[in-house]
């Protein structure tokens, strides 16, 4: 009646998914949120706000303030709209 290797699969799935769940604090997640909006934001006006900046430059937290300044200084209105979402 009991398969073996289905009760195996299934415990190895119930354990990995316990180990892979992790508990951020919401300054932390929402710090994740910003650094992955910012890069976003990043390639999508790269033409229009920082054509003269690398391709492949890595935004961090750091940069998130200066990708928002940008927008809003050099973009259109969509781009503002986006910088200013970032400052929240």
């Amino acid at each position: 009646m009991n398969d073996p290797i289905r009760d195996y699969l299934a415990e190895i799935g119930r354990r990995g998914g316990r180990k892979s769940r992790r508990a951020l604090d919401p300054e932390t997640a929402r710090d994740m949120v910003r650094v992955r909006e910012a890069r976003r934001a990043y390639g999508r006006f790269r033409a229009t706000c920082f054509w003269s900046y690398r391709r492949d430059l890595k935004i961090g937290l750091e940069d998130v303030d200066w990708v928002a300044e940008m927008l809003m200084r050099n973009g259109n209105r969509e781009a503002w709209r986006v910088g200013r979402r970032l400052c929240r």
